[in-house]
């Protein structure tokens, strides 16, 4: 099962300059198993330290989190997690990286290469096994990413910005291949991102953080049939959807500048 809990989890560090920083305070989520989540929020407030905390990178100053029932102590092949940047090894192929991870496991190099193989084409990239990083584009490397982290079976895909770096077409192309790919397999996602459009069409639920110390203001129900199809982005209920986001964030944002503005 891949239910996600986090119980008043905070986070606070140790800036640069020496000051104390609550990035996260008294923090709770909760994602279904196989449920698609999405959290927005303005730059700084806690999305990705979250992601960290739940992948088990970093440890919560109080509270915890659970996948599975099972509370994080560290990372584990229950959880995978894609980041904004591919992090691909730039001396191995396309098949090569998706194995990397099933190699560590143990897992036969026959078994490997049937896993990998599926997922290459799952992603879309049939003709390109032996490719190496440099000679695929932005959206290719991502797609390489994703299939490696789905090949590990993980019961949690844990997505930070992942499409970030990617322009507005190939992005869009992206963010079908996902949702085809999650509609096949019905993982939980738990999925970061700034894009108010992109969260909409995603997700089952989404998730609005406030400027730090980071904490929910709101949880949405997107409710929009699936599957999706870019037309519904001019829908009537998607518009009404993006508005009360919009809302919550502006004031949000307000805070954030604020706050910056005051520390200087």
């Amino acid at each position: 099962m891949g239910a996600v809990s986090v119980e008043h989890v905070g986070l606070t560090f140790r800036s640069r300059s020496g000051a104390e920083v609550v990035a996260l305070k008294d923090l709770s989520l909760e994602v279904a198993d196989k449920e698609f989540s999405v959290i927005v929020g303005p730059s700084g407030c806690g999305k990705s330290s979250l992601l960290m905390l739940i992948a088990g990178l970093e440890e919560p100053t109080s509270g915890l989190c659970r996948v599975g029932g099972r509370v994080v102590h560290g990372p584990g092949s229950d959880r995978g997690m894609v980041f904004q940047g591919f992090s691909l090894f730039p001396w191995l192929t396309v098949e090569k990286n998706i194995e990397f991870g099933m190699s560590l496991k143990g897992m036969s190099p026959a078994k490997r290469r049937e896993r990998a193989r599926y997922y290459v084409q799952a992603v879309g990239l049939t003709g390109f096994e032996n490719a190496y990083p440099k000679q695929l584009s932005g959206g290719m490397k991502q797609r390489v990413a994703i299939a490696r982290s789905l090949a590990n079976e993980p019961e949690v895909l844990l997505m930070d910005e992942p499409f970030g770096a990617l322009d507005s077409q190939t992005r869009s192309v992206m963010q079908e291949l996902l949702l085809g790919i999650w509609e096949r397999e019905h993982k939980t996602v738990l999925f970061v991102t700034h894009d108010i459009d992109e969260a909409i069409f995603l997700a089952d639920i989404v998730y609005v953080m406030s400027a730090r110390p980071g904490r929910f203001i709101d949880r949405i129900e997107v409710g929009l049939p699936r599957p999706r199809s870019y037309g519904m982005q001019t829908s009537p209920e998607f518009i009404e959807l993006k508005k009360r986001i919009q809302a919550n964030l502006h004031e949000e944002v307000k805070k954030a500048l604020a706050a910056a503005e005051g520390g200087r």
